[in-house]
């Protein structure tokens, strides 16, 4: 069934704070919506008002028909305690639910209906429960999971994936959804590129409406039909018709239009304020003059010097008039920027690592043998499917992981800094403040919580738990320790995941003047492109070829 989403002056926020307003969007069948933001200006919580899970703070939602079939699909992937695969899947694809009230409508039917508005209620339940794909779904799930190469059964329990298996299990309950509109937050993390190519293959191929979150530059490039914008520095929410490349394109124009305009009309009261002093001035200064050197008998000539002294003021009056008459135009706001430079330390030995017929046997998985080396200053990009080995082949180099068989060393004077998939390095059951300055002891309490508040971290996030942060703050305190740190190897394992998309073009500004040795693994095909590289490792089932 095809269905429209309709949303009249929507605004959506805390109690205490409006984070967008004024929001009339419609999206129709074979639409894809992307909304973009900085972190913390609403996306999530415009999903979530879209799917009727948070009541908005003004206006209104509305589908037609009325009983169309949302699916929402969040960001994180929940891992819920002795939830299966299966049960995972039934649950994202809302099989689980329909079922649920499918059964509800049918113990229904026994009791005294004399309306027969049970038997409606059943009929519109069974209809629903046949929409959602629940009668055949166990059938499609095996299949689907052998195909995105998820080497589990339905029946594994969704605690024991690793973070690449639940990203995959989250992709198949999304290609075995069967909704009337679709709403998609970050459906991107943790995809590998094979998946990220399922992904954009089935969102084009929708016929259904879709409005998705997603930082995934090459991805929005490739699937959206139209942006929203929810931009927190000016309060304004934007709707752009076309893609996102269109949309930089047309966001650089308005902001430039914006900010000549309002040089424009700040050059224009800057010059009648000045104009009105000087005659101001002028008038002052004739008066006194007049009443110094006019004889008190000279009538004459001081009717004349008062009656110069009035046009002057008159002149002050309507030069007052002209800029009380101007239209006002708001100064565009200064947009908060993540400012992030990576910290060198002194040059290591001319080789960093090395890896000499290595191999590492980690239960059925082998990896290797490999043989390679990184030498100072090289900037390494490592592609690969999810568990092909590219976090085995990290924990060689950087002596973590003793190989099997072969040899792996660290070169002299290697100063490592590194974001891995965890995102801090920092002691998870320690408050964050308390943690960093736990590992940059150098550093006094008030210097550490400037440097976190320069990467958008407050007060509420440096007296709260490591493990207990989004991980998007996560991501930005392992910023902020390469930052505080020296360091002449760089490793980047997926830096993108949950960085918004100002920060990750400060985090490519400041790869471009980082001059030490670089490892970065990622699936951000853009990121890739813009980042400059000297050769690229590809990890395929335990084999590295370079090139």
């Amino acid at each position: 069934m095809s269905a429209n989403l309709v949303t009249k002056d929507l605004a959506g926020g805390h109690a205490h704070r409006t984070l967008f307003e004024s929001l009339d969007l419609t999206v129709a069948p074979g639409d894809v919506v992307g909304v973009v933001g900085a972190n913390g200006a609403g996306k999530s919580t415009l999903l979530r008002i879209l799917a009727g899970d948070l009541e908005p703070l003004g206006g209104v939602v509305t589908t037609a028909p009325r009983d169309a079939f949302v699916g929402w699909l969040p960001q994180e992937h929940e891992r819920i305690a002795g939830e299966t695969v299966g049960d995972y899947v039934a649950r994202r694809t809302g099989s689980a639910q329909a079922t649920a009230a499918m059964e509800l409508a049918a113990a229904a039917l026994g009791e005294d209906d004399p309306s027969g508005a049970a038997g409606d209620a059943y009929t519109h339940a069974f209809d629903h429960w046949l929409a959602s794909g629940a009668a055949d779904l166990d059938e499609r799930l095996a299949p689907m999971l052998a195909d995105l190469g998820l080497d589990v059964g339905a029946d594994a329990l969704m605690t024991s994936l690793s973070g690449g298996q639940a990203a995959r299990a989250a992709l198949a309950a999304l290609l075995l959804s069967r909704f009337d509109l679709v709403l998609l937050d970050e459906p991107t993390n943790d995809l590998d590129l094979a998946g990220l190519e399922r992904l954009e293959t089935f969102v084009r191929g929708l016929r259904s409406g879709v409005v998705l979150v997603s930082h995934d530059r090459e991805f929005l490039s490739r699937v959206v039909t139209r942006i929203v914008e929810l931009d927190l520095a000016q309060n304004q929410t934007t709707v752009y018709d076309g893609g996102y490349d269109s949309f930089l394109e047309e966001r650089a124009i308005a902001r430039k239009h914006a900010r000549d305009a309002y040089d424009e009309f700040a050059d224009k009261k800057a010059d009648l304020v000045s104009r009105a002093r000087t005659q101001r001035e002028w008038s002052s200064q004739g008066v006194r003059n007049a009443m110094k050197k006019a004889p008190d008998n000279d009538k004459i000539r001081r009717k004349a010097q008062g009656e110069s002294s009035e046009k002057q003021a008159q002149k002050v009056r309507q030069m007052e008039s002209r800029i009380a008459r101007l239209d006002e135009v708001d100064e565009p706001r200064k947009e908060w920027a993540l400012q992030f430079t990576i910290a060198h330390a002194p040059r290591s030995s001319s080789v960093v690592a090395t890896l000499d017929e290595a191999t590492a046997a980690l239960g059925d998985f082998t990896f290797g043998p490999a043989s390679l080396q990184v030498s100072a200053g090289d900037r390494i990009g490592v592609t690969g499917p999810n568990g092909a080995g590219k976090t085995t082949l990290l924990r060689l180099l950087l002596g973590r992981l003793e190989p099997t068989t072969g040899r792996s060393s660290l070169g002299a004077s290697v100063a490592v800094g590194e974001i891995d998939q965890s995102r801090t390095g920092l002691a998870e059951d320690q408050a964050l403040g308390t943690a960093f300055e736990l590992a940059m002891t150098e550093m006094s309490p008030a210097d550490v919580r400037t440097l976190l508040a320069k990467f958008g971290l407050k007060s509420d996030q440096v007296t709260s738990l490591v493990g207990k942060l989004s991980p998007g703050e996560r991501t930005r305190a392992a910023m902020a320790l390469l930052q505080a740190r020296g360091v002449n190897l760089l490793v980047l394992d997926e830096p993108t995941n949950h960085l918004d998309l100002p920060a990750i073009e400060q985090l490519e500004e400041a790869l471009d003047s980082y001059e030490g040795a670089l490892l970065l693994v990622s699936h951000d095909r853009r990121l890739l492109d813009n980042v400059r590289l000297d050769q690229r490792w590809h990890v395929q089932d335990g084999q590295v070829s370079t090139f």
